[in-house]
């Protein structure tokens, strides 16, 4: 840990493909999706430090002639995982991605960039990507965690209050888009005959098994077994986000102005949604509080953000104890795939015992137990 009393962060392998080829072969691409004249020349072209590990992000700047004069244009190019990258999901479906973003901006006003082109086809550059328009905002960082110290952190009480009231109106709206399974077929899954929330969490439990590659999780095994245990009366179908959290937002004067990161997309209960930003945050604070910090307990709080989601639909979450124990779940996932990714990269070490790579096993217990949450 370093004298700030903040974790040590390693550097994480994001990328292990070649940019100035990359560029190049984008170059050669762009013209096939103008008009002939438009002679698009990249005049800036840029991989962020914050790239995530379940795709790359690329930030362009490209100039083309229409209209009969020059015109410049900010955009984002997202690109699939090279398969030498250990990527963090079994399956990524960028195309999914592009038409469900398309569709939110259709049926909602929740903001998200245009999107521009779609290219499922590897020739191009050697996987699947889709290219939107760039949003300027600012995001809560997740490197080093926003409660450390941000912008978040910086804000007054009234400007966070205002922040998680325009958040969570975002997936309101959601609840909104009319007959969510045939409006958004193509996150449905029919063949299984489950509803959509059992197919959801055998998605999820798939998923541990890809990655731990059949070794598993004792923790979430049990975890697993709990929430079949427990089953819910299961709510309402709609249209999951499936990231749902502040730090997939881009913020301007605390509201969202851009919503991003849907390749999580699916139909669901809206509690899952709901679950996972509340959860999101409080390991965050968790975690902050683990170091001797003092953590964030009055931001995005559970019964603050079930009450305003009452207040923007007129919908009372139910059985919220089991969608934050799935949450949980699901993020201890997360954690099984990045640290056996880290390890392939030399980066970390396996622990003998494959549950403590799991940052928040100690919730997850505590979870079950019952006792967590008081």
């Amino acid at each position: 840990m370093s004298d700030d009393n903040k974790p040590d962060v390693p550097k994480l392998t994001t990328s292990t493909r070649d940019r100035a080829v990359m560029r190049s072969q984008l170059e050669g691409w762009l013209p096939t999706q103008l008009p002939a004249d438009a002679e698009p020349v990249i005049t800036h072209f840029e991989a962020p430090e914050s790239n995530g590990m379940s795709s790359e992000t690329i930030l362009l700047d490209v100039d083309w002639a229409e209209g009969g004069e020059r015109t410049s244009h900010q955009l984002v190019m997202r690109l699939a995982p090279a398969e030498d990258s250990f990527p963090v999901f079994d399956t990524y479906d960028l195309t999914k991605q592009f038409h469900t973003m398309r569709l939110i901006g259709e049926y909602t006003d929740i903001p998200v960039p245009e999107v521009l082109w779609d290219e499922p086809d590897s020739a191009a550059l050697g996987a699947p990507f889709f290219i939107m328009g760039r949003i300027d905002g600012i995001v809560p960082p997740d490197v080093m965690p926003y409660p450390f110290g941000s912008w978040i952190t910086e804000a007054t009480d009234e400007e966070r209050d205002l922040l998680t009231r325009s958040s969570v109106e975002v997936l309101a709206k959601l609840r909104a888009i009319p007959d969510p399974e045939t409006t958004f077929s193509l996150l449905a899954n029919p063949s299984t005959g489950d509803s959509p929330l059992r197919q959801h969490v055998a998605a999820s439990r798939a998923w541990l098994d890809w990655s731990t590659a059949g070794e598993g999780s004792p923790l979430l095994e049990r975890a697993f077994q709990w929430l079949d245990d427990n089953w819910p009366d299961e709510s309402p179908t709609i249209v999951s986000w499936g990231d749902a959290r502040i730090g997939n937002t881009m913020y301007r004067d605390f509201e969202p102005v851009a919503v991003l990161d849907w390749e999580m997309a699916a139909l669901a209960p809206a509690e899952v949604d709901l679950a996972w930003f509340i959860f999101l945050h409080r390991f965050f604070d968790d975690l902050t509080v683990s170091f001797g910090m003092e953590g964030m307990p009055d931001f995005i709080r559970r019964d603050k953000v079930e009450a305003l989601y009452t207040e923007f639909t007129g919908y009372t979450p139910k059985d919220m104890d089991w969608y934050l124990m799935y949450a949980a779940t699901r993020h201890g996932i997360v954690f099984t795939r990045t640290t056996r990714r880290a390890v392939h990269f030399g980066e970390a070490e396996m622990p003998e015992d494959p549950d403590d790579v799991i940052m928040h096993r100690a919730t997850i217990e505590a979870m079950m137990a019952g006792t967590y949450w008081t």
